[in-house]
């Protein structure tokens, strides 16, 4: 540390003398210091006051830049020197050097400016009025195709530098949704999916802008469903599906990107999934199959999406959801019987179903949760019972299925979700001709609230899959 000391004590000397030789040898004790402890050569160059220096040795043309540029990186790593690096005016310089044309001072350049950018508030306000993202997008974009790997790591530098610049940020965010940052980074998705490091900044970036409403137009507008179902396939980590699945949960929300995701095959990953992990014990296993089966009910909600998945009840897809329900795993219990109430959402998918025989499924799957009590499952039989008793036609053959005898064993229930569903169901089951005697027996037992005569999808079940939770 003695060694620093008189190397920051020569770099004031030399950086007012405007000694190059002298300076970079200064740098490069610096750059040692920070490499042994990064906390102590920090708080060192801070209290010796040399961060107000580093603007004037900033210099385009100086061959000291990119290891000033480096220093004041490696320096903002820690979180107690990012405002003080915004108090000393680093950031006008640094985002002036964004305009060079050295790829060692924009790579050395755009990890300082990311690293001040993280989690402070500060740092991100100083780069917003210096106008650094904009060029900072605009870098990316006109370096989007090249491959080369020294380009490939100074875009990896370039996005990290976007996100940590606008992470948990909604205004930010929509101002580099403004730009155009989307198209552009689903393009570097696909011209550089063989970049490990790249594509996990990009799909972090995705999650990050993917929360905001406004960014769903844009993403729609791009082949971003094919990037992630393309990535997705050929992935074998957990971690690295985890990290595609964050994307595509808040992505799946857009109807027409529910569609696309269809269209481009992601339904076959998900069942692929389920399949692979339904026996496991793991940690990793159970929660990817909670993510799968999740997102399959997800893609349900959209009316396009459904139907095609759907295909008149003999979609091969609709078949394998259908295996869910009598299912061992409460999860695929549950999201099979989400996915019929999703299904179950115009009169001709719900006469078919009950034509073929699913609302005896349904009441099996109940029986079995009489007495082990999951009331998740509960819930999302009674909500997809509900909906396929809406068609004048399926009342009479879903009253002799046995339903009302079935719902009428949870009417104990001290669940207020089980209540309210189970009183829709048997409200649903009263055709105009009568079948009075239900009401009196409802009344019987619980108070009855006024229940709409509306048909729900699965946004409106009481489970952990659904959204609003």
């Amino acid at each position: 540390m003695d060694n620093l000391s008189d190397a920051l004590e020569k770099l004031k000397i030399a950086s007012t003398d405007s000694a190059t030789d002298s300076v970079e040898s200064c740098l490069d004790c610096l750059l040692k210091a920070l490499a042994n402890n990064s906390t102590e050569a920090s708080m060192k160059i801070h209290e010796m006051g040399v961060l107000p220096l580093f603007p004037t040795l900033l210099h385009p043309q100086s061959s000291c830049t990119p290891k000033v540029a480096n220093i004041i990186a490696e320096v903002a790593k820690n979180e107690f020197m990012r405002s003080p690096c915004v108090e000393a005016g680093l950031i006008p310089p640094l985002v002036q050097l964004l305009n060079s044309t050295d790829q060692e001072v924009l790579l050395q350049t755009g990890r300082a400016l990311g690293n001040i950018c993280y989690d402070s508030h500060e740092g991100r306000s100083a780069v917003d009025l210096a106008g650094g993202a904009q060029i900072v997008a605009g870098h990316i974009k006109s370096l989007s195709q090249n491959t080369e790997p020294a380009n490939e790591k100074l875009l990896t530098v370039f996005c990290g530098m976007l996100m940590n610049y606008s992470n948990d940020n909604d205004s930010l965010q929509a101002q580099l949704i403004s730009m155009g940052v989307i198209p552009t980074l689903v393009r570097l998705l696909g011209i550089h999916s063989h970049n490990t490091a790249l594509t996990e900044m990009c799909l972090i970036a995705f999650g990050n802008l993917a929360e905001l409403e406004s960014s769903k137009e844009q993403f729609a507008s791009t082949n971003i469903a094919e990037e992630l179902v393309h990535l997705f396939q050929k992935q074998m980590e957990h971690e690295k599906k985890e990290m595609i699945f964050e994307v595509l949960a808040p992505l799946a929300e857009n109807d027409v990107i529910k569609l696309q995701l269809v269209e481009a095959g992601l339904v076959e990953c998900l069942l692929e999934v389920v399949a692979q992990t339904v026996d496991g014990e793991r940690e990793e296993d159970i929660a990817q199959l909670k993510t799968a089966s999740d997102l399959m009910v997800l893609l349900l909600l959209g009316d396009e999406s459904m139907q095609k998945l759907f295909e008149g009840g003999k979609g091969s897809v609709f078949q394998r959801v259908l295996s869910w329900v009598p299912s061992h795993n409460h999860q695929l219990q549950l999201a099979g019987a989400l996915a019929i109430a999703n299904f179950a959402r115009n009169d001709g998918n719900c006469i078919h179903m009950v034509d073929t025989g699913i609302v005896q499924k349904l009441l099996e799957l109940l029986d079995r949760h009489v007495e082990e009590g999951n009331v998740t499952v509960q819930h999302a039989a009674l909500s997809a019972l509900r909906n396929l008793a809406i068609p004048v036609v399926n009342k009479s053959k879903m009253l002799s299925a046995g339903v009302a005898d079935v719902v009428l064993k949870f009417l104990q229930s001290e669940m207020p979700p089980v209540q309210f569903k189970l009183l829709g169901t048997l409200r649903m089951l009263i055709d105009t001709q009568g079948k009075r005697w239900l009401l009196s027996l409802m009344f019987s037992f619980i108070h009855v609230g006024t229940v709409g005569i509306q048909r729900h999808h699965y946004g409106d079940c009481w489970s952990s899959a659904c959204a609003g939770q």
